[in-house]
């Protein structure tokens, strides 16, 4: 029971990281492609509150993936470390990026610093994507770095979620962008997002269906977990959640929109865990197995409850005061 707690808090974590981190990486795509001041002033004012405490996630899930199952930490950190080692310098270097930015001297140095963030906004989940499916696809052995060092990322289901990564960032940011400048009465930022929205939504879709060929084809066993129930329904619920949402993006209703997007995205990161379950690291190492001692893991639930009392309601209110705009008003003020 333990284990499968910890598993199920490992998936609710990913699940927060993909959908918020997912929206803050999609912002560098329309940084990079925006065509006036205005826009990338939106775009910063968007992510200025919240940038920080999207990557709260992936410190979570780190901490608990080490804690409550080593073994498959230490698998995963050895065998996939060039993806994960890639990713944590485009993190670094975004982060670094977006800083710096407001306090450059001269046009140069801006877009010098703009084309870093629009890149490392690309990098990053490309390759924290190619991670997802180099333990999806069973290439991540047992042990410390058995696996291949190169053939364990850089493989069709890796490379086909990175992009799928990418492109389900933008989609969600541009959804969270356009609820933004709506609130804010840009009118003309809300068209430009909502074009936006809808081509990405389009394109995640494409690559959401091309995923599923590419899985069929290289891990029978995932696509076959995929689409057998409980999974399926998780699928179709994804699916479902993905059209009503370009169904209220061409409606310009961006605020429930936020909240459809995120169920079509974390429906199909709940399916996958469901797809290989019992399986931490398939097809060797199962939930169970990886875990650490009960007495470990209860220490840990109790932490985790603790901080989570703590954590959660700042970040609800961190959020509601963005939602309503209130610190875009401080700002101005």
């Amino acid at each position: 029971m333990l284990p499968e707690l910890t598993a199920i808090l490992l998936t609710v974590a990913l699940t927060a990281y993909v959908v918020l981190g997912g929206a803050d990486f999609g912002t560098g795509i329309w940084d990079l492609t925006a065509r006036s001041e205005r826009m990338r002033a939106r775009i910063k004012g968007s992510m200025s509150p919240v940038w920080e405490a999207n990557h709260v996630w992936l410190i979570f899930i780190l901490v608990v993936l080490w804690s409550g199952f080593p073994r498959a930490f230490g698998s995963i950190m050895s065998t996939l470390a060039i993806p994960l080692f890639l990713a944590a310098v485009g993190i670094i270097l975004r982060g670094s990026a977006f800083a710096l930015r407001g306090q450059a001297a001269s046009i140069f140095e801006q877009r010098s610093l703009g084309s870093v963030f629009a890149l490392s906004s690309l990098l990053v989940p490309f390759f924290l994507g190619t991670v997802i499916g180099g333990i999806a696809s069973g290439r991540v052995p047992v042990g410390n770095a058995t696996g291949d060092a190169l053939t364990s990322w850089a493989n069709e289901t890796s490379i086909m979620i990175g992009l799928l990564a990418i492109v389900t960032g933008a989609h969600v940011s541009a959804v969270f962008l356009g609820a933004d400048a709506k609130r804010a009465g840009e009118d003309d930022l809300v068209e430009a997002f909502r074009r936006r929205a809808l081509g990405s939504g389009l394109v995640a879709g494409v690559f959401a269906i091309a995923g599923l060929i590419v899985v069929n084809s290289d891990v029978p066993d995932l696509f076959d977990g995929l689409t057998s129930a409980p999974a399926l329904i998780l699928v179709l619920a994804s699916g479902a959640a993905g059209l009503l949402t370009l169904w209220l993006e061409w409606h310009t209703r961006f605020e429930p929109a936020r909240y459809t997007v995120a169920v079509a995205v974390g429906s199909i990161v709940a399916a996958w865990a469901l797809a290989q379950e019992p399986y931490l690291l398939p097809p060797d190492l199962t939930v169970t197995e990886a875990a650490s001692p009960d007495a470990t893991l209860t220490a840990l639930l109790v932490a985790v409850l603790i901080g989570l009392v703590v954590l959660i309601p700042a970040l609800v209110w961190l959020f509601r005061l963005t939602l309503r705009g209130d610190l875009d008003k401080s700002t101005n003020a």
